[in-house]
């Protein structure tokens, strides 16, 4: 388990195996908030994911009781961490701190697949938001609650969230800042599936292993055409598609996938005791 730190910080802790990086946020002090030092420390790690040839699905998780309960109110109150300094200074912040979070999900590569937990709000709520696929417990609850605190979304959530729930109701969730629980998520579409909260963590990694257990190639290339599809013209569409499956079926991944592949169907068609199946 690798740990990243900033000074007295959170940790975020990360594992790689069978192809999954298991990225788990774990600053059960203050409910996982995204201060500074734990917003470079998780960018830190996500910056890494797509140099790396054994890294082929990225899981985000948490380790405490919350999923991330977004910015610190008490920091806040004091005009310390993110908010120390003017208007001009926190834009920076912004930028240069926060953003990299979404820069990273935004343009990774690699599949990101992000396990909720208890709270994803405001902040945290736009985390969860960037992974391509999101899963959550039982007990988990989703906000966009920056209203509450007087504040928008300044990392990139709205618009995330409008492309998953389309703008009428992206709008209404910002305005009312209206909690929902992990059954409202999934008739939304924030999250694909809601598990018990003792079995997520487990279904969650299933799910990633699953995922990573794909053609490395094919699996970025399809993440890519998929994105591209969803704001381009047909035309557009055709072409990116046409030129990702050239440079594929000329490739060794693919001949190896169809050599793997009939092998396979062979095994299973073969009778007993002449190298089929038990």
């Amino acid at each position: 388990m690798q740990d990243m730190e900033r000074g007295d910080a959170p940790l975020v802790r990360y594992t790689v195996d069978e192809g999954v990086m298991n990225v788990t946020l774990d600053g059960a002090a203050n409910g996982n908030a995204l201060t500074v030092a734990m917003t470079e420390a998780l960018s830190d790690v996500l910056e890494t994911v797509d140099r790396r040839a054994d890294v082929h699905c990225l899981l985000l998780r948490s380790s405490s009781r919350h999923f991330c309960t977004g910015g610190n109110v008490k920091d806040m109150h004091s005009g310390k961490d993110l908010m120390d300094g003017g208007v001009e200074q926190v834009r920076e912040r912004l930028r240069t701190s926060l953003h990299r979070i979404t820069r990273a999900l935004g343009e990774m590569e690699v599949p990101s697949i992000c396990a909720v937990n208890g709270a994803a709000v405001g902040a945290g709520c736009d985390l969860a938001l960037m992974c391509d696929i999101r899963v959550a417990g039982a007990r988990a609850v989703f906000a966009e609650s920056f209203l509450r605190l007087g504040l928008v979304s300044g990392i990139g959530g709205a618009w995330f969230l409008s492309r998953i729930v389309g703008p009428a109701k992206a709008l209404e969730l910002t305005l009312t800042s209206e909690f929902i629980d992990a059954d409202e998520a999934r008739r939304l579409g924030i999250v694909a599936n809601v598990y018990p909260d003792d079995m997520l963590d487990s279904e969650a990694l299933a799910l990633a292993r699953r995922i990573a257990g794909s053609p490395p190639l094919a699996l970025r290339m399809s993440k890519k055409l998929v994105r591209e599809s969803s704001h381009c013209t047909l035309p557009a569409a055709l072409e990116l598609a046409a030129n990702m499956q050239a440079i594929l079926l000329c490739g060794n991944e693919h001949k190896q996938a169809v050599s793997a592949f009939i092998e396979q169907q062979a095994r299973r068609k073969a009778p007993r005791g002449e190298g089929g199946a038990a």
